[in-house]
C-alpha cells in the first residue's frame, strides 16, 4: 500500500484554543466509540439483542425459522433495520416489555438544546382527525454508555423521560413487571406485579403463526415502565358502512417511538418529524427518575410501553411497538465531539508512546488496510 505521510502538529478544539499534538497520548478510551470504517453512517450499524414479548407479528417480522437462536434472530433484525428508511423494514417488539437493542458505528454525542437521534416506526394520524395521533403504539427508549469499553450493552441503562412523566402524573406505573407463559398456537397468558392478569389474543385471520417467540424460553419476564392506556372507542362517531369498529390510540407529545407519524405532512416524504420523533439524550433519567448527565451514548434500547388490547374481535389485538430504522441527527457533531473528547482525555494519560506502531484514533494498535487518518509516534499520519 502506498503511504503518503502528513504530519499534523496541532489540532483545534471546540473551545477555540490550541494544544500541541505532541502532548497527546492515544490510549484505549472508554465510551467514545468511533469504528475504523471508510465512511461513518448516521444509521444503525447492528442489533445486539432482540427479545420481543409475545404478539401477533412475532416470529413473522423478522421471520423465525427452525434452529434460529437469539444470535441469528438479532442478525435478521440487523438485516431489516440497519440502513436508511427506504432500504429497511419493520420489526415488531410484541406486547408490553418486548425490546430490541442496537448500536451505531460511533457514539452519539449529547448536543445541548438539540434532538440527538430519531427512531422511525409506523405510527400515523387517524383518518377522521378527532384526536392527536390515532395509531400510536408507543415504545419507551433507554440509552447506555459503554463505560467499561467492552463493546457490549452491559453497562447501566437510563430511561428517556417522555411527556407522560409530566402530562400523566399518577397514571404511569414505574417498576412494572410482566411474565408471559408459552401456550403453543393458543392465547398467551400473562400476569403482572400489580395483581392483574390478561392475555395476548390471536388474530388468526391475519396472523396464523405462533405468537410466543420460538427461540426464547418459557416464562419470559420483562421489567420497566408502563405508560397509561391510550385507546379510545370512537365507533359511534363513524358510519358503520365505513367501519364496523373505530378504535384509536391517542399520541403522547414527545419522547417515545412509534408514537407520532414520521412526517409532519403525509403528502411530503421529506417532512421528517424530527421534533415529534427525535430523542434528546438530556431527557435520560436513572432508576430513581433523577436526571443524569450523559455526554455520549453507545447503545439504544426500545421496548413496548403499553399493555392493552383492542376489545373488538379480530381487529387490532395487542398494542405492540414496531420500529423500522434510526439515525444520529447530527453525525458530524458526534464525530467532532468524539475526536475532541479523545484528544482531551488522552492528554492526561501519561508519557508519549514512541514505539513506531500505528494506532487508530481510539488508540487501538492496528495494521492499516485502508485509507484514513492514524497515529504514529504521537503524530497524525494520513495513509492514501
Amino acid at each position: 500500500m502506498k503511504q503518503a505521510i502528513i504530519i499534523c502538529e496541532r489540532i483545534i478544539l471546540k473551545a477555540k484554543w490550541f494544544l500541541p499534538f505532541y502532548l497527546f497520548t492515544f490510549l484505549p478510551l472508554n465510551a467514545q466509540r468511533m469504528d475504523n470504517v471508510p465512511e461513518h453512517s448516521k444509521y444503525i450499524q447492528a442489533v445486539d439483542e432482540y427479545r420481543p414479548a409475545p404478539g401477533q407479528n412475532v416470529n413473522d417480522i423478522p421471520e423465525y425459522e427452525e434452529g434460529d437462536t437469539e444470535i441469528t434472530m438479532a442478525q435478521k433484525c440487523t438485516e431489516r433495520i440497519a440502513g436508511d428508511y427506504k432500504n429497511t423494514h419493520l420489526i415488531s417488539l410484541g406486547g408490553w416489555g418486548g425490546y430490541v437493542t442496537f448500536h451505531f458505528d460511533h457514539s452519539i454525542a449529547n448536543i445541548p438544546g438539540q434532538r440527538d437521534f430519531a427512531i422511525w416506526g409506523n405510527a400515523y394520524q387517524e383518518q377522521t382527525n378527532q384526536v392527536f395521533g390515532g395509531m400510536n403504539e408507543a415504545g419507551i427508549v433507554m440509552v447506555s454508555k459503554d463505560t467499561n469499553g467492552n463493546g457490549l450493552p452491559d453497562d447501566p441503562w437510563y430511561e428517556i423521560s417522555g411527556s407522560c412523566d409530566v402530562d400523566s402524573i399518577g397514571k404511569v406505573i414505574y417498576n412494572y413487571e410482566v411474565t408471559y407463559q408459552r401456550n403453543p398456537m393458543g392465547i398467551i397468558p400473562w400476569i403482572d406485579n400489580q395483581g392483574h392478569s390478561g392475555t395476548i389474543e390471536r388474530i388468526n385471520q391475519w396472523h396464523p403463526q405462533e405468537y410466543y417467540p420460538e427461540w426464547l424460553p418459557d416464562g419470559l419476564t420483562f421489567r420497566g415502565t408502563r405508560l397509561p392506556d391510550n385507546m379510545i372507542d370512537l365507533t359511534e362517531t363513524v358510519e358503520r358502512t365505513w367501519s364496523q369498529w373505530y378504535f384509536v390510540l391517542v399520541g403522547f407529545r414527545y419522547g417515545y417511538v412509534d408514537n407520532l407519524a414520521n412526517w409532519t405532512d403525509k403528502a411530503d416524504a421529506n417532512s421528517w418529524n424530527y421534533e415529534g420523533c427525535g430523542i434528546d439524550i438530556s431527557w435520560a433519567v436513572d432508576e430513581n427518575r433523577q436526571s443524569v448527565n450523559l455526554d455520549f451514548i453507545d447503545f439504544v434500547r426500545v421496548y413496548t410501553g403499553l399493555n392493552q388490547k383492542c376489545p373488538a374481535p379480530n381487529w387490532w389485538g395487542e398494542t405492540s411497538t414496531e420500529i423500522q430504522c434510526a439515525e444520529d441527527l447530527h453525525l458530524d457533531a458526534s464525530l467532532d465531539a468524539i475526536r475532541q473528547a479523545t484528544a482531551i482525555k488522552a492528554m492526561d494519560n501519561g508519557p508519549l508512546i514512541m514505539d513506531n506502531y500505528i494506532y487508530d484514533l481510539l488508540g487501538r494498535k492496528i495494521s492499516p488496510r485502508q485509507k484514513g487518518i492514524y497515529i504514529q509516534n504521537g503524530k497524525k499520519i494520513t495513509i492514501q
